[in-house]
C-alpha cells in the first residue's frame, strides 16, 4: 500500500502506519529491494487493545501481504475466562488420569485439627480385662499353666507394636519378635525363676544382634532399613519383656493382672479425662488391696496394684497415639497395657510379697 493510499471515508482507522512501496514484481521478498528507510515511523490511533475487532484488509494492502499466514479462526473471539485451580485431593480429569489416592480417617483428622490421641475404648479394654484375667487364673495354676496366655499376650504384643508403627505387612519381623519372646520363655523354664534376670537379658541381647545382621542383609533403602531395625527391636523387647510374669511370683501375678483388667475398664467409661486418670488408678488400687488379701501379699496389694495399673495406662496412651486404626486397639490396645505392668510385676513381687 503506498504512502498516498488513504482509508475510505468513515471506516474504522485502528492505525496509521507509514509502509514502504511493496516489492515489485519482477522480485520476490528476497530479492535485492532496499529496505525501508530506518527514519519512517509509525503513528498508533485508536483502541489498539480491542481483542473483539479484527479490521477489514483492504485489496491494495492484500497484495502486499499475500505471504503472511492467515490469522486464526479462534483470534477472533474472546479469551475464556479463567476457572479457578481445583483443589488438592480432587481430580476433574479424563476417566483414563491416574485417581487421587483417598484420605485415610487418620489423614483426614489430621488435616482436619483434630487430636492425635484416640483410646482404644471399651471393646478392647474387655478384651484386656478377659486376657488378664486368664493370666491371673493360669498364674494360680502354675508355671504352665500360665504359659498359655502368656505365649498369647506375646503374639498380641509383636504384631500390634509393627501396626502401631505403621508397618503392615511384617511378618517377618513380627515373627522374629515373636520368637524372641518364645525363646525367653524357654530359656527361664530352663535355668528356672532364679536365673530369671539373665534368661530375659542374655535373649534380648542375641535377639538385637539377630536384628542387626538380618536388616544390614536387607536391599531396602537406608531409611527403611532402620526404621525396621527399631521397630523390631522395639517389638522383640516388649514381648521379651512380658515373660517377666512367669519370672515373678504367682501372688504378684494375680494382683498386678486383676488391678490392670479393673484400670483398663474404668479407663474407658465416659469420664472426663483426669478423672478418669484419677477413677482408673483408684479402682486398680483396690483392685490390688482385695486380691492381696486373698493371697500372702497383704497390704502390699494396694501398692502392686496401683504401680500395675499406672503401667496399663502408660500402655493405654501408647496404643492410643497417632490416630490409630481398629486393629491397632484389638492388638496393641489390648496387650500393651498388660506387658507394660510386666518388669513391676517381676520387681514389686519379689519385694512386696
Amino acid at each position: 500500500m503506498s504512502s498516498d493510499q488513504q482509508y475510505p471515508s468513515g471506516s474504522y482507522e485502528p492505525y496509521r502506519q507509514q509502509q514502504p512501496e511493496p516489492y515489485p514484481a519482477q522480485q520476490d521478498a528476497y530479492g535485492q529491494q532496499p529496505y525501508p528507510d530506518a527514519g519512517a515511523t509509525q503513528t498508533w490511533q485508536g483502541d489498539t487493545w480491542d481483542t473483539q475487532y479484527q479490521p477489514v484488509m483492504q485489496p491494495a494492502a492484500a497484495a502486499g501481504t499475500a505471504f503472511l499466514p492467515p490469522p486464526p479462526a479462534e483470534a477472533a473471539a474472546p479469551l475464556p475466562p479463567e476457572s479457578p485451580a481445583a483443589p488438592a485431593g480432587m481430580s476433574h480429569g479424563a476417566p483414563g488420569d491416574a485417581p487421587q489416592p483417598r484420605l485415610t480417617e487418620a489423614q483426614r483428622a489430621r488435616a482436619e485439627g483434630r487430636s492425635p490421641i484416640i483410646a482404644p475404648g471399651l471393646q478392647p479394654a474387655g478384651l484386656t480385662a478377659l486376657l488378664g484375667l486368664l493370666l491371673a487364673g493360669g498364674a494360680a495354676l502354675g508355671t504352665y499353666g500360665l504359659l498359655v496366655p502368656l505365649v498369647l499376650l506375646q503374639a498380641v504384643t509383636a504384631a500390634g507394636w509393627f501396626r502401631l508403627n505403621g508397618m503392615w505387612p511384617a511378618r517377618q519381623g513380627i515373627a522374629l519378635a515373636f520368637a524372641g519372646g518364645l525363646v525367653a520363655d524357654a530359656a527361664l523354664l530352663a535355668v528356672g525363676r532364679g536365673s530369671a534376670p539373665a534368661a530375659i537379658i542374655g535373649t534380648l541381647g542375641v535377639w538385637v544382634l539377630l536384628t542387626l545382621v538380618l536388616q544390614l542383609r536387607s536391599l531396602a533403602s537406608a531409611d527403611e532399613r532402620m526404621a525396621g531395625l527399631m521397630a523390631t527391636v522395639a517389638s522383640a523387647a516388649l514381648a521379651i519383656l512380658a515373660t517377666g510374669f512367669l519370672a515373678a511370683d504367682a501372688d504378684a501375678v494375680t494382683i498386678a493382672a486383676i488391678a490392670v483388667a479393673v484400670a483398663v475398664v474404668a479407663r474407658a467409661l465416659p469420664l472426663p479425662g483426669v478423672v478418669s486418670v484419677v477413677v482408673a488408678l483408684l479402682a486398680a488400687t483396690g483392685a490390688g488391696i482385695a486380691a492381696g488379701g486373698l493371697t500372702s501379699a497383704g497390704s502390699g496389694g494396694a501398692l502392686l496394684g496401683c504401680a500395675a495399673g499406672a503401667c496399663a495406662l502408660i500402655g493405654l496412651r501408647v496404643a492410643s497415639y497417632d490416630y490409630p486404626s481398629r486393629f491397632v486397639h484389638m492388638t496393641a490396645g489390648v496387650a500393651l497395657p498388660l506387658t507394660a505392668a510386666a518388669p513391676v510385676v517381676y520387681l514389686l513381687g519379689r519385694a512386696l510379697v
